[in-house]
C-alpha cells in the first residue's frame, strides 16, 4: 500500500490515489483521495474498497506513512487479525507501479484535465488487464484464471439503443485510451532500461 501524492485537484476534490496492490496476483486498487481524510476514512475505504472484495489480508506491507502507522490503523488491524509489516521508503516494486501509474496519469490528465479521477477505474482495469513479467500474466489471469473480456469487446453487443450505444462507445474509447497510457508508459521504460 502506498500513496501518490501532489495530483492536480479534480472537480470533485481528489488530490491523491491510493495505491493497494495483491501480493501474490499483482492486482491493483487505485483509490482516489484527499489530503483532509482522516485515518477514519481511510479505514472506511479500506473495507468498501478492497475487504469488500477481497476479505481481510494475513499480512499488509506498506512504506512508513503516518496513515499505516497511526494507533488507529495498528488497532484496526490488530482487530481484524492483520500483520502489519513495514517496507522502506520507496519500494523498489511498489515504485515501479506508482511510476506506471503516474505516466499513465499523466498522458490522461492532457487528454482529461481536471477529470483524472473519472478515468482512474479505466486505468486500474487496463492495468490489471495487463502482462506483468514479475507473475507471467496479467493479474485478472492470475486471480481469475483467464483476462477479463475488455470493454474494447462491447462493440460486439448487435441489439443496442442510442443511449447504451454511445456509453459503451465512451467506455471503449476511455479503456483504449488507458490501454495506450499503459503501453506508452511501458515502452518508455524499455527505453530507458536499453540505454
Amino acid at each position: 500500500m502506498d500513496f501518490i501524492t501532489g495530483l492536480p485537484r479534480t472537480l470533485r476534490g481528489f488530490t491523491m490515489i491510493w495505491v493497494v496492490v495483491d501480493r501474490l496476483t499483482k492486482s491493483a486498487h487505485f483509490v482516489p483521495g484527499k489530503s483532509t481524510y482522516t485515518a477514519s476514512k481511510w479505514a472506511q475505504l479500506y473495507m468498501s474498497e478492497i475487504v469488500r472484495l477481497h476479505g481481510v489480508p494475513v499480512s499488509i506491507v506498506s512504506d512508513r506513512d503516518a496513515r499505516f502507522t497511526s494507533k488507529f490503523w495498528k488497532g484496526l488491524q490488530t482487530a481484524m487479525g492483520t500483520r502489519l509489516d513495514f517496507s522502506t521508503a520507496f519500494h523498489p516494486q511498489t515504485e515501479r507501479l506508482n511510476q506506471v501509474l503516474e505516466d499513465m496519469l499523466r498522458a490522461c490528465a492532457l487528454e482529461f484535465p481536471g477529470s483524472w479521477d473519472s478515468h482512474l477505474h479505466l486505468m486500474e482495469f487496463a492495468y490489471n488487464n495487463s502482462y506483468q513479467a514479475t507473475i507471467g500474466m496479467a493479474p485478472f489471469e492470475a486471480l481469475y484464471g483467464k483476462c477479463c473480456r475488455s470493454p474494447v469487446c462491447w462493440g460486439e453487443v448487435r441489439a443496442q439503443r442510442g443511449a447504451d450505444r454511445r456509453e459503451a462507445g465512451r467506455t471503449r474509447e476511455g479503456h483504449m485510451d488507458a490501454s495506450g497510457f499503459l503501453i506508452a508508459s511501458a515502452m518508455y521504460f524499455v527505453r530507458i532500461f536499453d540505454l
